[in-house]
């Protein structure tokens, strides 16, 4: 039933799209391993990993970023490793990677993961701190330290809220340039720059090889924006529909050095939405 879905919506996708797509003639424009990042299917895992799984290889990722998503990790490695899906990179909270350090690396270890992505800084009312911005640095520095001992490497992924102003720039300017670059890298997830009112583009720019990862997704256009690092999944639509300039966007990346891209949608149609982005990616030519 779950292939039929996939079959309809790609499908819908090909009518809705011929006079959205390029139309100059050449290489394909992306061609770096297809990744998918596992909150995308957050809905469907908890009810089957396996078939979630081929639902997944079916869609064509060879690459996941995540967690191991309830079961073992050695038995997720399996699962993974049977569908020829390899896992780069995973997720652990903050308390997580501050309070269970030896645990997030033998799972990381165990999966075969050579980065480990941390995606929220605690704090509270809304807004990133000073004080919230200067303790992650202490504990970022600390962590990406001990991770790096064994072959791990540490990245934050911001998710916006660090475009709070500071002295000449932004707490995100503060994060990166206080961290250790032999021990912190950066995953840069291209909405959430965005919506924080930041320039994927220009941050790439700046900060060169500080970026390790890449989340890809688009924003609604005509989208409110905010400083909180929160929106609603009606704002996340498949690439290429929103706001961003993704090709001029994956072209800085590719010079930057990304290796490891991963598609996210936070809607509710992840279905639907994931064959277009993937239909869009496929389509840009050079």
């Amino acid at each position: 039933m779950k292939s039929v879905v996939l079959l309809i919506a790609l499908m819908e996708t090909i009518l809705i799209w011929p006079n959205r797509l390029p139309a100059q003639k050449g290489i394909p424009f992306y061609t770096a391993p297809l990744g998918v990042e596992s909150y995308t299917f957050r809905k469907s895992f908890p009810l089957d990993v396996a078939k979630t799984l081929d639902t997944i290889q079916q869609m064509g990722f060879t690459e996941i970023e995540g967690s191991s998503n309830g079961v073992p990790p050695a038995e997720f490695r399996k699962l993974c490793d049977q569908r020829g899906i390899s896992i780069p990179s995973i997720g652990a909270s903050y308390e997580q990677i501050t309070g269970a350090t030896d645990s997030v690396i033998q799972a990381a270890r165990v999966l075969g993961a050579t980065y480990v992505m941390c995606a929220w800084i605690p704090h509270s009312g809304g807004a990133l701190s000073f004080e919230n911005a200067s303790r992650a640095v202490r504990d970022f520095n600390r962590v990406g330290k001990i991770m790096r001992e064994y072959g791990i490497t540490f990245c934050y992924h911001p998710h916006g809220y660090e475009f709070q102003p500071y002295q000449q720039g932004t707490l995100l300017d503060y994060l990166i340039e206080n961290t250790q670059p032999e021990y912190v890298s950066f995953e840069m997830d291209i909405m959430w720059i965005h919506f924080g009112g930041g320039d994927p583009v220009a941050l790439l720019q700046q900060y060169g090889s500080r970026w390790k990862l890449m989340h890809l997704k688009d924003l609604r256009k005509g989208a409110p924006k905010n400083l909180t690092g929160l929106t609603g999944p009606e704002n996340d639509v498949p690439l290429g529909q929103g706001e961003l300039d993704i090709p001029a966007i994956l072209k800085q990346a590719a010079r930057t050095g990304i290796r490891h891209y991963f598609l996210e949608d936070e809607s509710n149609q992840v279905n639907r939405q994931v064959p277009q982005s993937i239909l869009y990616l496929k389509s840009l030519l050079q």
